[in-house]
């Protein structure tokens, strides 16, 4: 009972309303302070900040105007192979010869360009539709090359517009180039199947090969040029590599989305 009368004395009495209160010690104010400009921080992030997503996918370098596979007219033995790999034809020039029960016909070759890749070896019998070779559709060696892009059918909505790629090109050492810059020229509207790009790059395989996970769409990449390097385009390093690059070289590209914002505002 004493206890508890002097209790009751001590809260009556006012001989300490004058001392200061201390709230927090200093550093307590320190981590507080830190909070709040974290915060505000995040807050202005999440109002003008945004989040770039890309879309990633393999691809080729060429011409951009594709190749077409010859295909022998008749059926017979191939007695002379006329081109060589590599090699720059003109419309109609001579590109084998096979000999048939009539008679030697000479295989030709439908457009020009540049021959990308022999079939048929002398001495073989081939059948009347045989793939003999593919022909790059090039007129002149110093044309442009563009890069084509196989995309997932689902990603290929959501291209920008001349958005900017960036291309790890196969045969280029990536730690000690850089990758090849360049900017979206056209996504196509339509997936492709393995045999609209087979005759696009004048190669069944590769037709297969873009087509394992599903019929992709085609996006055209126009290459960035550039007249300090050897390669004559841009890359992310200054030089770039010490050679040109030649067409249907494998790479892999990533496409640059449009930018997102982290919060999505609901107005009334």
């Amino acid at each position: 009972m004493q206890f508890r009368q002097q209790a009751l004395a001590k809260l009556q009495s006012p001989e300490e309303l004058d001392l200061p209160v201390r709230f927090a010690r200093p550093q307590g104010w320190l981590v507080l302070a830190v909070t709040v400009v974290a915060m505000a921080a995040a807050s202005v992030w999440a109002v003008t900040g945004s989040v770039a997503s890309t879309v990633s996918a393999p691809a080729i370098l060429t011409h951009g105007q594709g190749s077409y596979l010859l295909q022998s007219p008749v059926a017979g033995q191939v007695t002379a192979v006329l081109a060589k790999q590599g090699e720059q034809v003109t419309a109609n020039s001579p590109v084998l010869k096979v000999r048939t029960a009539k008679g030697e016909v000479v295989v030709r070759a439908l457009d020009a360009g540049r021959v990308s890749g022999l079939a048929a070896t002398v001495g073989q019998i081939i059948q009347t539709g045989a793939n003999v070779a593919a022909v790059e559709k090039v007129a002149h060696t110093k044309d442009a090359l563009y890069a084509t892009l196989y995309v997932p059918a689902e990603n290929a909505a959501s291209i920008p517009d001349d958005a900017s790629v960036d291309l790890t090109v196969q045969s280029v050492p990536t730690q000690e180039y850089g990758v090849l810059r360049g900017h979206v020229k056209s996504v196509d509207r339509a997936a492709q199947s393995p045999q609209q790009i087979a005759a696009f790059l004048g190669d069944s395989q590769l037709g297969e090969q873009f087509t394992k996970k599903g019929r992709p769409v085609a996006v055209t990449v126009r290459l960035d040029k550039s007249s300090g390097t050897k390669s004559g385009y841009k890359w992310s390093s200054a030089d770039g590599p010490p050679y040109k690059l030649t067409s249907m070289t494998m790479a892999s590209g990533s496409i640059r989305l449009t930018d997102q914002r982290p919060v999505d505002w609901l107005l009334p």
